[in-house]
């Protein structure tokens, strides 16, 4: 291959490039990594000369168990109609009257489709269900397909019970959280009170606190819409993840700067609803770990694709393309407590994602061109 990304630090520059470079794979895990003339003997080989290849794409945050359709809704807001939440009503409705089968089968198509565009690690959230029964089976289905499943029993509050906001939590931390455990590895909470529909401080403490009781571990969704208490909540409750991370006080950034949680960055969103992007400079030139992610969902951005994750990044919120591509794996993968993935040293799994190019540089460079797909050794 001409260029081996490996996010090795004691390799070339920080994304640990070799140059003429091969890889050795055995029982699914990278063997050793160094320079084609050096390579030792292999059973097979796969000759990608003139490619380059990167770390698979860590999705770290993504909605994909839904059914129904919401393009009329991207229509509205492409003509000034504001995000608030409230749509996500539609795909609820939609996703309960869908069978096993259908859910099934849209959510394997849509992983095929992440791996098509060089994602290898994904993570799915619940969270059009919003009761006992719908949000298990999500997590259920997911399961088949990924260990980083996600409980988001409190993504909005559903239309039936916005009468009784408090009985609705009392479901979400009681029978919900019972059902929905043993299929999910984090707990994740809509932490917004710029929106109606969502969670208050209060609410998403409650929550968040129940899901760590159970044993799962923390991820927020924080500070979408406005200033707000997602990143505050997520630091003091040493969740992973918080993720959005659009509007951001000094303060915010001075907390995740001080902590091991991980802003998680979705420019899909902000292109898709017309939104500021988030400013990643900022958290960068602070020292805040970030992590880039598609939040494929059918509201805010009906997007799988990683690689135009990354190009947002580089031209929208002031990262270098080895910044985004970084965020994309090594970040993300942390983002999910993760040391297996999203580099490619010994001992790592072999996700490998091959570029139909010479560089990591074509990835923002050659934007909105299928150069990137997983490689299935």
């Amino acid at each position: 291959m001409a260029e081996l990304v490996t996010n090795d630090p004691s390799l070339e520059g920080p994304l640990g490039i070799v140059r003429d470079a091969a890889l050795v794979v055995e029982d699914d895990r990278v063997a050793w990594v160094g320079r084609a003339a050096d390579a030792p003997a292999a059973d097979r080989t796969f000759d990608l000369v003139g490619r380059c290849v990167v770390p698979g794409f860590v999705d770290s945050h993504s909605h994909l168990v839904f059914a129904g359709d919401r393009s009329a809704e991207f229509a509205a807001r492409m003509t000034g109609e504001p995000y608030d939440g409230g749509g996500i009503a539609v795909s609820v409705e939609a996703t309960r009257a869908a069978s096993d089968d259908e859910l099934r089968g849209l959510l394997t198509h849509r992983v095929a489709e992440m791996r098509s565009q060089g994602s290898t690690t994904i993570e799915i959230k619940s969270g059009y269900g919003l009761n006992v029964d719908d949000e298990a089976r999500a997590l259920r289905l997911a399961r088949e397909l990924t260990t980083e499943t996600t409980f988001l029993g409190a993504h909005v509050v559903p239309p039936e019970a916005r009468g009784d906001r408090s009985a609705y939590v009392d479901l979400v931390v009681g029978d919900m959280l019972t059902a929905c455990a043993p299929h999910a590895r984090w707990i994740d909470v809509f932490c917004e009170p710029n929106s109606p529909y969502a969670f208050t401080e209060d609410e998403s403490r409650r929550v968040l606190r129940a899901g760590l009781d159970a044993g799962l571990e923390a991820r927020v969704h924080g500070n979408q819409l406005g200033p707000g208490p997602g990143v505050r909540l997520a630091v003091e409750l040493g969740a992973a993840s918080v993720d959005h991370c659009t509007y951001l006080s000094d303060d915010d950034i001075d907390a995740l700067a001080g902590s091991e949680t991980v802003a998680t960055l979705l420019p899909g969103v902000e292109f898709s609803t017309r939104s500021p992007y988030p400013d990643a400079r900022r958290l960068l030139d602070a020292d805040v770990k970030v992590a880039l992610a598609s939040d494929c969902n059918p509201g805010t951005c009906y997007s799988s694709s990683i690689p135009l994750a990354i190009a947002l990044a580089v031209r929208e919120m002031g990262m270098t393309p080895a910044e985004a591509l970084q965020a994309a794996t090594l970040g993300s993968a942390r983002s999910l407590r993760r040391d297996d993935v999203g580099h490619l040293a010994p001992g790592a799994r072999a996700d490998l994602t091959v570029l139909d190019a010479p560089s990591y540089l074509h990835i923002p460079y050659r934007v909105g061109v299928p150069i990137a797909r997983a490689l299935d050794l």
